[in-house]
């Protein structure tokens, strides 16, 4: 009790401490005439405007002008021009990876060309000029503005006096082009602090945004945090705790993943694109951080709250006070409005979206290798996708699809790249110096790889691999480009590359999108143990001698099954292609197909993993393998839902429950099981 006692009033004095904080933080940047009272009219709805049909590569940079949306396309190297109604046409062409545009106050496009290491403007009849910085050349140099240098630029701003703020990404500095000079505002070497000038210190910053009194509002990519810059170049957090994920609350609470657009309404709401959504700070007493739209990756209209974006990179609010936002890996455009539109009965209330590669196109598009030298020469095929990975003990049990195929090579040896590909996400390299180090390009990922360096981390010298002092870091910049069979690095100790095949949020078989020479299967699946369970997880006993089964209520099947490839050890465990089962009745016995309840064409909803696999399911890099598929539930793409064999839905008589697996080749295998239904 004594300890209670104490206890409380250090929670009260915690909150207190906390509130004091976010009001003081309230007082310094969101009044004086830069933070205002949230919008009148509230914002409820999305709606794809453009994209559905192809339209666009990857749509990065948004800006509005007198009714018109334009658009950067980073893959297509173009800007496009969209009135509402019709077809996006080209604005203009022959850029190199743009990034985050912006109108000046004369109506020309600012344009953050990222692949020539530029700032560029886009008259209005669509010719290009360079504004800042030398074409194809990376550095980092102040003074005239065409002999400046930037290191992959991707945000800019317009100010209120006409000066362009940039967001210097790779620099990790904020630079500002005023009067033909380009100078540094604020920023040093990569890392994380606030203060004066150059003594603050960004990571990988990607959005900028003019605020009141030229201030600069700069989304701090993999710093998590939203930071202002006064127009003395004083550097301060406004939101953002530094944690890399996504958590609402005060800003000095809140977290953010990684913050790469910012847009402020006119009411002052400030919007934010944060990984996969869409986040605002609105005024009020405190303020707050408040995530307004799905965090999960997705590609869904209607209600706010339903919605989901897969990597948002440009935020603009048009003259409705409306956001536009540039949907990167769903290849939209999308508004978020105060429309609303009410389901019908029966009807879902918000639209699922599809954007899907077509396999057989993909495999098409590059020749065909392995990830290794000499590309023509088979290799074991160590792991595929939907299998899972950890292992579930409980519900409470943390496991994922593995969402790719594994190609096993040898410790140390080189890696390459399957296909030419150039980087589109800015902070494409992730989980330096550990197990899982990864580079995620548009089509293709790789991971368990030491990016651009040996067995010992030496560095090979490729400048596309940008190292910390020190081999503490790398970052792969935006617009970078490859060819197939260049090195993308060493082997670590998993001993093998994890093949991604497809853009982010559609990952597909890699059997069925890669084609690699020699891969052959004529090995059917092994169905090693078939259990049954009631509606509440209970065992059902079965009766051995080949005599019927007594299903008396809602049944669960579950299968334990592996497959194994061509020339794969025997040791190798590797997941099912299809599973599923069907009812037959003896006395009009027929060769129906089987209904595959469970299928890895496409890697499934991440909700997904426990309606595949039951308990004592277990998978990684060591230990024993065990796949155990409840495949009376439905698992495909991005559905799932939980189903029961009902022998009370048949009438009398015999039947054989047929149980099958299947692999990507074609080859199967089945069990049956006798049972009898009395009515």
């Amino acid at each position: 009790m004594q300890r209670r006692t104490r206890f409380v009033p250090a929670i009260i004095i915690g909150v207190v401490l906390v509130l004091a904080a976010a009001s003081a933080l309230a007082a310094l940047y969101f009044t004086d005439g830069r933070w205002f009272q949230a919008s009148a009219k509230p914002l409820t709805n999305v709606a794809t405007v453009a994209g559905t049909n192809g339209e666009f590569g990857e749509p990065f940079g948004i800006a509005v002008k007198d009714g018109e949306t334009f658009v950067s396309d980073g893959l297509t190297d173009k800007i496009w021009r969209l009135t509402d109604g019709k077809e996006p046409v080209e604005f203009a062409t022959g850029l190199s990876t743009p990034s985050a545009i912006a109108f000046d106050k004369s109506g020309g496009l600012i344009v953050a060309d990222t692949g020539s290491h530029t700032i560029k403007k886009v008259d209005q009849n669509g010719v290009v000029s360079i504004l800042a910085g030398t074409e194809g050349v990376i550095g980092d140099a102040d003074g005239p503005a065409l002999s400046a240098k930037f290191n992959a630029p991707i945000g800019v701003a317009v100010l209120e006096d006409g000066a362009v703020a940039v967001a210097d990404t790779y620099n990790d500095k904020i630079k500002v082009i005023r009067d033909g000079t380009v100078t540094t505002l604020a920023g040093t070497t990569r890392g994380f602090a606030d203060g004066s000038g150059t003594s603050a210190k960004f990571d990988t910053p990607c959005g900028v945004t003019a605020w009141a009194d030229g201030s600069i509002i700069v989304a701090d990519t993999m710093n998590s945090r939203i930071r202002v810059i006064s127009a003395d170049g004083t550097v301060a957090t406004i939101a953002g705790n530094g944690d890399a994920e996504s958590r609402d609350g005060t800003p000095f609470e809140a977290a953010f993943y990684r913050p790469s657009a910012v847009a402020i309404s006119p009411d002052g709401s400030l919007f934010i694109g944060d990984g996969n959504a869409v986040r605002t700070i609105r005024s009020r007493a405190i303020p707050i951080v408040e995530t307004i739209t799905k965090r999960q990756r997705g590609f869904a209209d209607g209600p706010l709250g339903a919605s989901r974006f897969n990597r948002v990179s440009g935020i603009v609010i048009d003259a409705a006070s409306y956001v536009l936002v540039a949907d990167s890996d769903n290849a939209a455009v999308r508004r978020i409005s105060s429309t609303t539109t009410t389901a019908k009965k029966g009807e879902p209330e918000y639209v699922l979206l599809t954007k899907r590669t077509d396999p057989a196109e993909f495999r098409t598009r590059q020749p065909a290798r392995w990830p290794y030298d000499p590309p023509d020469a088979k290799r074991d095929i160590a792991g595929t996708l939907g299998e899972i990975r950890g292992e579930i003990v409980d519900q409470e049990s943390e496991v994922w699809f593995h969402n790719g195929l594994d190609i096993a090579g040898g410790y140390g040896e080189k890696a390459r790249f399957l296909r030419d590909e150039k980087v589109l996400n800015p902070a494409s390299a992730e989980n330096f110096d550990t197990l899982r180090e990864l580079l995620r390009l548009p089509n293709v990922g790789y991971i368990h790889i030491r990016l651009g360096r040996d067995a010992s981390d030496k560095p090979f010298g490729d400048s596309r691999y940008q190292f910390e002092p020190g081999i503490t870091g790398v970052r792969v910049r935006r617009g970078t480009q490859f060819k197939a069979g260049d090195v993308i690095g060493t082997l670590n100790a998993m001993n093998h590359v994890h093949m991604i095949a497809g853009p982010s949020g559609d990952e597909m078989n890699a059997l069925d999108a890669l084609v690699l020479p020699g891969v052959a299967d004529t090995t059917p699946p092994v169905i090693e143990e078939i259990t049954f369970f009631d509606r509440n997880w209970q065992p059902i006993e079965t009766q051995s001698g080949g005599k019927r089964i007594n299903f008396a209520s809602s049944t669960r099947i579950v299968v334990r099954a592996f497959d194994r490839m061509d020339g794969n050890p025997e040791r190798r465990r590797l997941g099912v292609f299809r599973l599923g089962y069907q009812v037959l009745k003896r006395a009009h016995w027929s060769r129906d197909e089987v209904t595959w309840t469970i299928s890895f064409d496409r890697n499934p909803s991440p909700d997904a993993v426990k309606f595949a696999y039951a308990q004592g399911s277990k998978s990684g890099a060591t230990g024993e393998t065990i796949f155990r598929y409840i495949v009376t539930n439905k698992v495909n793409g991005d559905s799932f839902s939980e189903g029961f064999f009902d022998p009370a839905t048949f009438s009398a008589g015999e039947y054989v429950l047929r149980v099958a697996a299947a692999d990507y080749f074609g080859n199967s295998t089945s069990r049956d099981f006798n049972f009898e239904v009395e009515k």
